[in-house]
């Protein structure tokens, strides 16, 4: 087993820092791929060697770099960019960039959640891409009660946050805005995905998800497990990281290992089997399993094309809401 390092890397670069990252990032002097050069920007940003040939490996794929780049560069040929289909399984026109900004604005530190999900649905036309996606995202919206006092301001004007600004760009490249009922059934994705993973973590933070989870918290120390490589760690500055170290603490069952009264579950709120399980939603599961825990809010995250995450919180006791199913 390899050794856990003492500081932040990443694999083969000798300059890579998050607090220089971020900080460069909040300068602009970082900014997404908006000449659609992925590659170069990875090795840019993380200081990686020119000829990089890491493989990149997510489930079963594995990409490289220079492999990423060249599915970028073919677009949508190929069916690479069919997130969406009709009921016969044919392909159905991909949502214009209008839409997409729609979708991905939902997630700004500056957008109210609810409205903005009422806003993607009234603006939509009938039958859309647009139409199916605000109508799925709006009946998985379970925003906390008012007396729980974990309503967000969403006032923040200006929120470092690299992986969120990345996230945005690729929806547009991918012509991805956002999942509706079929995602469930999306079975491909994109050579993108296994380097976003590797150099940021499976799921993306958005503010309004930090920000619920320093609210839950309340002051307590918040323990992480099984999110990766640790950005959303970074992103919360009062984490307890759980690592390969500690694997044993990862692998003790909830109900008697844990002790805390709160869990908050970043995952697929779909039963595609991703993030999540295959044949039921996280919700559907801890209602089964953990009676004594209740649903307390679940918003989406901001998810990457074909997929569909939302982030959960389930209260020990009578604090929350009993889910029988949330099956749209």
């Amino acid at each position: 087993m390899p050794a856990i390092p003492n500081k932040p890397q990443t694999e083969d670069s000798t300059t890579f820092s998050p607090d220089a990252y971020f900080e460069a990032w909040s300068k602009e002097e970082y900014t997404p791929p908006y000449d659609n050069d992925f590659r170069k920007f990875i090795i840019k940003t993380f200081g990686l060697p020119f000829r990089d040939d890491y493989g990149y490996m997510a489930q079963s794929a594995e990409v490289t770099l220079l492999q990423a780049q060249t599915y970028v560069e073919w677009g949508a040929q190929g069916n690479l960019h069919a997130w969406y289909r009709d009921d016969e399984g044919v392909v159905r026109e991909p949502p214009p960039a209008t839409d997409v900004a729609a979708y991905t604005d939902i997630f700004r530190p500056s957008t109210n959640t609810a409205k903005a999900l009422t806003a993607l649905s009234s603006n939509a036309k009938k039958g859309s891409v647009r139409a199916d996606i605000a109508k799925h995202l709006l009946a998985h919206y379970h925003p906390a009660s008012p007396d729980s006092k974990l309503a967000v301001s969403k006032s923040a004007k200006q929120h470092t946050n690299p992986y969120f600004d990345l996230w945005a760009w690729s929806c547009q490249n991918l012509e991805w805005a956002g999942p509706e009922e079929g995602t469930a059934k999306v079975k491909i994705s994109h050579a993108m995905l296994p380097v976003l993973y590797h150099h940021f973590g499976c799921i993306c933070p958005s503010y309004e998800a930090l920000e619920t989870i320093r609210l839950v918290a309340k002051g307590r120390r918040v323990l992480d497990l099984g999110s990766g490589n640790g950005y959303w760690t970074y992103m919360l500055r009062r984490m307890e990281p759980v690592g390969k170290k500690e694997k044993r603490v990862e692998v003790v069952a909830v109900d008697s290992g844990m002790k805390g009264t709160t869990i908050v579950c970043a995952g697929t709120q779909n039963a595609s089997g991703f993030t999540g399980f295959a044949k039921e939603t996280i919700a559907e599961w801890m209602a089964r399993e953990m009676p004594g825990w209740k649903r307390v809010l679940q918003m989406p995250l901001p998810s990457f094309a074909g997929k569909d995450e939302a982030l959960f919180v389930f209260e020990k006791g009578d604090g929350g809401e009993k889910v029988e199913s949330v099956t749209a």
